[in-house]
């Protein structure tokens, strides 16, 4: 389908030292299942994917009261397992089971499944906070925060996190929030916003985060999807060293929202008394929760498999999917990844950029409290007030791991400049151990600059592609394997993962085809919210009992993996397939290229014609663009170079970096581009919509 030859057969850039090895976690979960070998170890872990999940509940040291009897159970077929049994032989019909599928309003929180054995005992935030009071670790750092303005800082123990946790749980009870209550969480990474989303499932309420940044519209429809009875928002908070008035948007949104009873407001930055003028009835100052009186210590029984979180993803189509998670799935997943991928364990200090809006926010906060780690927050522009600003953080706090996206690896690359010392340089970076990305395609460019300018040639790229349906990775590097250029080394343990062709048969490798995974796991989605024939379309209908992701995939002669762009965004141009991300990694090689996005439009000859949306750095827009219809042509061929390339100020992007082509499309041919509720710059939809005008 695509020219893979410049992928396979390209050599090793990092090759893990003994001592490395030796100190990972994976080393040490080998050690406990007694593998020499990652190979033993990846055969172990889809040849008994329940033996495997047990031994990572005893590496995570997950406890469950009453325990189950059964892990897994497939009985009622793939699509929809049964975990953590608790009678497994027996039909419990006194009891209820969470059904994401089957939501009702009138039981929020389960629905009556009538013929499902219950699922052993697990309020996952026990496993974040409670275990940790000990001499050894209830001191310990659990999360450091700054703000972009570095004056605004914070930090809490383990003890401190557990008591404020338990404070704002309290607060929440006495204003009758309880089991199966949707509540929002509409903040940027604060402090508060790990201690809000904790003390959520600390009540078995379900957590319903969106981004930071949504609009009135985007806010309200996810609240009313899942009858959300409460919201937390902030004042505001800085982006480049304007405000951004969350509230002024979350007041505005609760309006269209009758379910919601309480909002509350939290005011880091505010040092004066809250006005409430304007305000719907229904504001209160968040700190009237974190103030109650944490005594007694609530904690809600809930099951392995009730309801923790719901996770809106846009996908690459159609209207939002609310992707339902379970204290025993998403958390889990996370806490493994989070180990044996990126090698995190008591007291490493990790940083991710994100939001809580996007999966990896969670994902940090569950993975790393699980983990005994410390989450690392810097919430701000990370090239701002000073190009160097994200390089600051990780400096003055030893952070040991660093998630970053490829689109912020390219921006801060393009910082670098060349008259003064480097910004990276301006700090000592010793501290950091292992570099992680996530979000979307590498690029060699960018990959290098941050493998060699920043880790110095000495530290891993841990590559790591999933979603959130997965809640976490399908793929993933680890710090036990050598890693290519923009590749994954593997899949995740315990992800039974192959790559099919059109028929549904496995490809040899070297060739691409579809990303598929052949059994369950833990922290596979159990649906989503309302939409059972939603989900079973999404993933499960196109092979039977293959769940089927929707990107492009192959595996070279060494093993090691590579994404090449979602399958559902291929084109067919002259009757070739071509993939998307394949001619733009092409295009932003080009110095003067910043980004770039290929789309396919209809064509009377070619049936579809390729036509790429750039930004780029050019004094003379048509030279540029002959430049790069050659370029593409010498790489891909002559009759696969874009028929047109269009020079715009910026693309659409959600907030977690993803360029959205199918609005990008939409607003090219002039057609509807559909939800757009999570874009962070849908200001640049009408600048595409006068292309199709010149």
């Amino acid at each position: 389908m695509q020219d893979t030859s410049l992928l396979d057969g390209q050599p090793f850039a990092w090759t893990p030292t003994p001592d490395v090895i030796e100190r990972a976690q994976l080393t040490r979960f080998m050690k406990q299942v007694d593998v020499k070998t990652w190979e033993e170890l990846y055969d172990f872990s889809i040849r008994d994917v329940e033996k495997f999940t047990e031994e990572v509940l005893k590496f995570l040291d997950i406890t469950f009261d009453p325990p189950y009897e059964k892990l897994l159970d497939t009985t009622d077929g793939i699509e929809f397992p049964n975990w953590f049994s608790r009678n497994a032989d027996a039909i419990v019909r006194n009891e209820r089971r969470f059904d994401a599928n089957d939501f009702s309003p009138e039981e929020p929180a389960i629905a009556d499944e009538g013929v499902r054995a219950p699922s052993a005992g697990l309020n996952i935030t026990t496993m974040c906070l409670d275990r940790w009071q000990t001499d050894e670790m209830k001191d310990q750092p659990a999360v450091i925060w700054e703000s972009e303005e570095e004056i605004f800082q914070d930090s809490l123990s383990y003890e401190k996190l557990w008591y404020d946790v338990d404070c704002v749980a309290n607060g929440l009870r006495r204003d009758g929030f309880g089991r199966g209550d949707a509540i929002g969480i509409h903040l940027p990474m604060l402090v508060d916003t790990v201690v809000a989303l904790l003390a959520i499932g600390r009540i078995g309420a379900i957590a319903m985060p969106v981004f930071s940044g949504y609009g009135v519209e985007a806010i309200a429809s996810r609240l009313n999807a899942v009858q959300a009875k409460g919201l937390i928002t902030c004042t505001w908070f800085p982006r480049r060293g304007k405000r951004f008035n969350s509230l002024e948007i979350a007041n505005a949104a609760i309006q269209h929202c009758p379910t919601i009873r309480h909002a509350y407001i939290v005011s880091q930055r505010v040092i004066e008394d809250l006005d409430f003028t304007g305000l719907d009835e229904r504001f209160q100052d968040y700190y009237a929760l974190a103030g109650a009186d944490p005594t007694p210590r609530f904690l809600e029984p809930t099951s392995a498999e009730d309801p923790l979180i719901i996770l809106y993803t846009s996908g690459t189509t159609g209207k939002p999917k609310g992707i339902a998670h379970t204290h025993a799935s998403f958390p889990i997943k996370a806490a493994q990844d989070m180990a044996f991928g990126t090698d995190v364990g008591k007291g490493t200090r990790i940083c991710w950029y994100t939001d809580l809006g996007w999966m990896m926010g969670p994902w940090l906060i569950y993975g790393a409290l699980i983990n005994g780690a410390t989450i690392c927050i810097y919430d701000g522009a990370p090239d701002y007030p000073t190009a160097d600003r994200m390089w600051e953080f990780c400096a003055k706090h030893k952070v040991e791991v660093l998630g970053i996206s490829p689109t912020l690896v390219r921006s801060l690359a393009a910082a670098e400049g060349s008259n003064s010392k480097p910004p990276h340089e301006r700090n000592d970076l010793s501290s950091l151990r292992i570099l992680a990305s996530t979000g979307e395609p590498w690029n060699p460019d960018p990959w290098w600059w941050l493998f060699n300018e920043v880790g110095g040639g000495r530290l891993p790229i841990i590559n790591y592609s999933g979603g959130t349906e997965i809640a976490g990775g399908i793929l993933m590097g680890n710090p036990i394997l050598p890693i290519k250029p923009c590749s994954f080394p593997a899949p995740c343990p315990g992800m039974d993962v192959d790559i099919f062709d059109e028929t549904g048969k496995p490809v040899e490798r070297g060739h691409v085809g579809e990303l598929v995974i052949k059994q369950p796991w833990i922290g596979m989605a159990r649906g989503f919210w309302q939409e059972k024939e939603r989900y079973l379309d999404a993933y499960w209908r196109r092979f039977e009992g293959i769940w089927v992701h929707g990107d492009w995939a192959m595996e070279d002669a060494d093993g090691c993996w590579y994404i090449l762009g979602r399958s559902d965004d291929t084109l067919k141009v002259a009757g070739k397939r071509v993939g998307p991300a394949e001619v733009e990694g092409i295009l932003v090689s080009h110095p003067a290229v910043v980004e770039a996005a290929v789309i396919g439009v209809p064509d009377e000859v070619k049936g579809t014609a390729m036509v790429a949306i750039v930004v780029a750095n050019a004094d003379d827009a048509a030279v540029l663009a002959t430049e790069l219809k050659s370029l593409v042509g010498h790489e891909m061929g002559k009759p696969l170079a874009p028929s047109a390339i269009h020079f715009v100020s910026a693309l659409p992007k959600t907030r977690n970096a993803k360029v959205m082509r199918r609005v990008i499309r939409a607003a090219y041919l002039g057609d509807d581009a559909g939800d757009v509720s999570s874009l962070e710059n849908p200001q640049t939809i009408d600048e595409i919509r006068k292309l199709n005008d010149r």
